[in-house]
């Protein structure tokens, strides 16, 4: 165990599981953005084919978990387990989409990090040598989260500038004890970090702190940094939080200037869609991991990715109560060699 561990918050996997097979399904706003030609397939509305916002939430989810099996040649018979959430109550897009499954189930929330969360998790189960085949799902729908947290759609509430966009999309990624990768090979877990930020409508600022605190955590646990890495990406701070990222990284000597990205500015034009501060929830992260990051680092685009997604731990609830957001980043580091 103590080989495994690098520092306060790392764990260096003793045997990477490889990345057998990933699949994605999202909606028309994201198959009008930058990265159509990556996504497996949308729906002609956002109800996909169902009677409500929730259940094509629930119905997203089942088809990406078809098409990452499809993609490892494996059935659910094969997932030893599966972690999987969202972020509606109860996780009810997880728990719905795999109550006829038959798969040993995990449910996980993490907000929008619940994609590297459910990964991390699903590797360490493989690397403990608790599973051979493992999976990590999850979804978000900008209807059911606008109903959830914001204000429902009928209403017709102005967003503000600093809103970003809840994707809708679902991603699912399967591992397995042996592959031809590409592998994880460390996971960082997040630590909570509040700043006090008390605007449910600027998740960008009041998760970049969460960012800074899990990537500067794993470059001291591995003795590393930026440099080591082809890509760094981030879950989805979007614009602004991307911004507010780059200056916190920079007043503690991380340079990210030249190999940083972030999933809610990748996923939408800027220019061509009026997404203000660009893409949010757990299926931003998910669908840039499956459609664009995890395809580029099998065709050698990449060698080396740090994933850090983000999630802002508020409910609604709590916004009325006037609490501050805490939120949290977890780190996967994907690899094209094990």
């Amino acid at each position: 165990m103590a080989g495994k561990r690098m520092g306060r918050q790392t764990i260096r996997l003793e045997t990477p599981p490889s990345v057998a097979g990933y699949g994605n399904v999202v909606g028309r706003r994201e198959m009008e953005g930058p990265l159509a030609a990556c996504f497996d397939g949308s729906g002609r509305n956002a109800l996909f084919g169902e009677r409500t916002w929730e259940k094509a939430e629930s119905a997203m989810q089942k088809q990406a978990l078809i098409r990452a099996l499809d993609r490892a040649g494996k059935t659910g018979a094969d997932v030893d387990v599966i972690f999987a959430g969202d972020l509606l109550n109860q996780c009810i897009s997880s728990t719905f989409a795999l109550r006829d499954q038959g798969i040993p189930f995990l449910g996980v929330y993490g907000a929008c990090s619940t994609m590297a969360e459910s990964l991390a998790l699903a590797a360490l189960f493989i690397d403990g040598g608790f599973a051979s085949c493992t999976a990590a799902m999850t979804s978000s729908h900008f209807c059911t989260a606008e109903r959830q947290y914001r204000t429902p759609l009928e209403y017709g509430c102005q967003r503000t500038p600093t809103a970003q966009w809840t994707a809708t999309a679902a991603g699912a990624v399967i591992l397995t004890a042996s592959g031809q990768g590409p592998y994880l090979t460390h996971v960082t877990c997040g630590r909570i970090v509040d700043k006090g930020v008390l605007d449910s409508n600027n998740m960008g600022a009041a998760m970049a702190p969460a960012a800074r605190d899990t990537l500067a955590a794993h470059f001291a646990d591995t003795g590393g940094g930026p440099e080591d890495y082809d890509l760094i990406v981030t879950g989805d701070l979007g614009h602004l939080g991307k911004e507010i990222l780059l200056d916190l990284c920079r007043l503690e000597g991380i340079d990210l200037s030249s190999n940083y990205d972030d999933c809610g500015v990748l996923l939408y034009d800027a220019e061509g869609q009026d997404m203000h501060c660009g893409g949010s929830g757990c299926g931003c992260s998910a669908a840039v991991l499956t459609g664009y990051l995890l395809p580029g680092l099998r065709e050698g685009r990449w060698k080396r990715i740090l994933f850090a997604a983000t999630g802002a731990l508020l409910s609604p609830l709590s916004s009325q109560q006037r609490e501050s957001i805490p939120s949290i980043c977890h780190a996967v580091v994907l690899s094209k060699e094990p």
